[in-house]
């Protein structure tokens, strides 16, 4: 792989940006962190940018100095295996590691219920066009996988908020859509999450453009994870950051209160 393509690679990219955070976070210059590894404040420029990929050691250096036990590392495999793992977007292993780490997330979604919400039987509906069973499958493990961070001992605080055209599309049979609305339903009674509809009589608004993923971390600042049809991307740019955060609180003003959009999905959920 060239070193052009290396600097385009999302999962690279997010390496460098988790780097960047701890750096920043602990009030390190590039030199400072460069002298303390043993190496040149170049190559530090060059990793946190996605300019080069980082080695095994440099990673292990990493998790040992932020004390961040096997993070860095975990990332550098899933660099090390990107090439073969084509069931993935490319740059999503990158978002599932920062996903684990966040405090808080807000999440738009506009065309389905979203990942970490979905039954398995949801998801394999959404995941089966262009894939094989077995594939789908390991997708499916790696959806559960993710899904852990919402019963753990300290879950983060999510804001999801929908259009309402994802309740209605019709995935799978009613019987299938019916669990997976239950399934939202009693998610959005947790105290840590808060689920929000737009209604679909609300015509334009904010959330027209495509959905996002607005992380927030205890130490650092935050990130933006946007995903195509090919690939996924991690945006550390403050400015761009910012304003993904002043987008979703344009989305959520148009959306319904928590009460009655948990009312309105139960009600979508009695009708079928």
């Amino acid at each position: 792989m060239a070193q052009g393509e290396l600097a385009r690679d999302p999962l690279i990219r997010a390496f460098g940006a988790v780097v960047r955070t701890h750096r920043e976070a602990a009030g390190l210059s590039r030199a400072k962190l460069a002298d303390a590894l043993g190496c040149s404040p170049q190559w530090i420029e060059k990793i946190e940018t996605g300019a080069r990929p980082p080695s095994e050691a440099t990673a292990i250096d990493l998790d040992t100095y932020f004390k961040t036990p096997g993070v860095l590392h975990a990332m550098w495999k899933e660099i090390k295996r990107s090439g073969k793992a084509v069931e993935l977007p490319p740059g999503f292993p990158g978002f599932m590691v920062l996903e684990s780490k966040a405090r808080v997330m807000s999440i738009f979604e506009n065309m389905t219920v979203t990942g970490l919400f979905q039954t398995p039987d949801y998801a394999y509906e959404i995941l089966s066009p262009g894939r094989g069973k077995e594939a789908i499958e390991e997708v499916i493990q790696t959806r559960l996988e993710r899904q852990k961070i919402l019963t753990r001992r300290n879950p983060p605080e999510i804001v999801l908020v929908l259009d309402e055209t994802a309740l209605h599309r019709p995935i799978g049979d009613a019987a299938l859509r019916r669990k997976q609305l239950d399934h939202l339903a009693s998610l959005a009674e947790s105290p840590n999450i808060t689920v929000q509809v737009v209604p679909k009589t609300k015509g334009s608004y904010a959330g027209i453009m495509g959905t996002f993923t607005l992380m927030e971390f205890d130490d650092g600042p935050h990130l933006v994870y946007t995903e195509g049809h090919i690939d996924g991307h991690v945006i550390d740019h403050p400015e761009k950051v910012m304003k993904y955060g002043i987008r979703f609180s344009l989305i959520r003003s148009a959306a319904m209160s928590a009460d009655d959009s948990l009312n309105l999905i139960r009600a979508i959920e009695g009708t079928l």
